[in-house]
């Protein structure tokens, strides 16, 4: 009797067991990787609030530096990101790490990356930076080291000889906001490592300088990018990410609500149930 109540109980575990396998298996999860720039901030965002509301994934967020970015994918260690900038900023990036993923497109047009000032300075260009510079104590403020417009600015700096004199701060994408804010307020001169779309230009009065060389590069493109294997794996998601593409008033729209006060996640379902029309072409065909 003892060794029947054993095998009866043995049953049970067993069956407990793959019944959790089940659900496990049910538990749809994925990671979507980023960098902490206020543009990325939102798009992410964005699309983590609707894989959860619409498709029931359970989304974890894994806020890294772009190169950890890129080979987190690669690796396959986060399942895809939307804040890939090509074809300059992320350029050695994609040359390291692309042939490991899939590139699913551009999800936004009309970026721009570049040195930036308030308006009210009178610099044009960046040539202008050889004889100017000592009322900023010759300092460029920038954001994250290992950032693909600091390497630009870096190269920039050597390609119009300003190497010697000028040094480019490492900070991050919200303390360069904040210290432009602060100078803009008090018309303070001060020059920063800008990109658009960013919050800061719908608050401020900014401009380029210009970039005779084209170290920066022209205007770019922010791309979708997934670890191979995702549309196998998780093919609803997989077409999420692959039909996502909005605009940067679209993206300025959550940038500013955040900027303004709104939490990350207040922000992106505010902007995704006032777009149900949008949202849905992203998720037309999924069942």
């Amino acid at each position: 009797m003892k060794k029947k109540w054993g095998l009866a109980l043995s049953a049970v575990i067993i069956a407990a067991g793959l019944a959790g396998c089940t659900n496990a298996g049910d538990n749809k999860a994925i990671k979507l990787a980023y960098v902490a720039w206020d543009s990325e901030i939102a798009s992410t965002n964005v699309v983590k609030y609707v894989l959860e509301s619409k498709l029931d994934y359970e989304v974890e967020l894994l806020q890294v530096d772009a190169g950890p970015m890129w080979a987190g994918i690669a690796d396959g260690s986060a399942d895809a990101m939307v804040a890939a900038w090509l074809p300059s900023t992320h350029a050695s990036y994609l040359e390291k790490y692309g042939a490991d993923m899939e590139d699913l497109g551009e999800n936004l047009s009309g970026t721009k990356v570049g040195l930036v000032v308030p308006s009210y300075m009178e610099l044009s260009s960046i040539e202008d930076l050889k004889t100017a510079g000592s009322d900023v104590a010759h300092k460029i403020i920038g954001i994250e080291p290992g950032a693909g417009i600091m390497m630009s600015t870096d190269q920039a700096l050597k390609d119009y000889g300003l190497d010697s004199d000028w040094k480019l701060v490492e900070s991050s994408s919200a303390a360069m906001a904040t210290e432009l804010q602060k100078a803009y307020e008090a018309k303070e001169p001060i020059i920063v490592t800008g990109w658009t779309p960013h919050w800061m230009f719908a608050k401020m009065d900014l401009k380029y300088l210009e970039d005779p060389k084209g170290v920066y590069g022209g205007d770019e493109q922010i791309h979708t990018m997934a670890r191979k294997d995702l549309q196998s794996d998780m093919p609803d998601a997989y077409k999420l990410l692959d039909q996502f593409t909005w605009t940067p008033d679209d993206m300025a729209e959550v940038m500013v609500a955040i900027q303004e006060g709104k939490s990350p996640e207040e922000a992106a379902k505010a902007w995704v149930d006032s777009h149900e029309d949008q949202v849905k072409a992203w998720l037309a065909g999924i069942e």
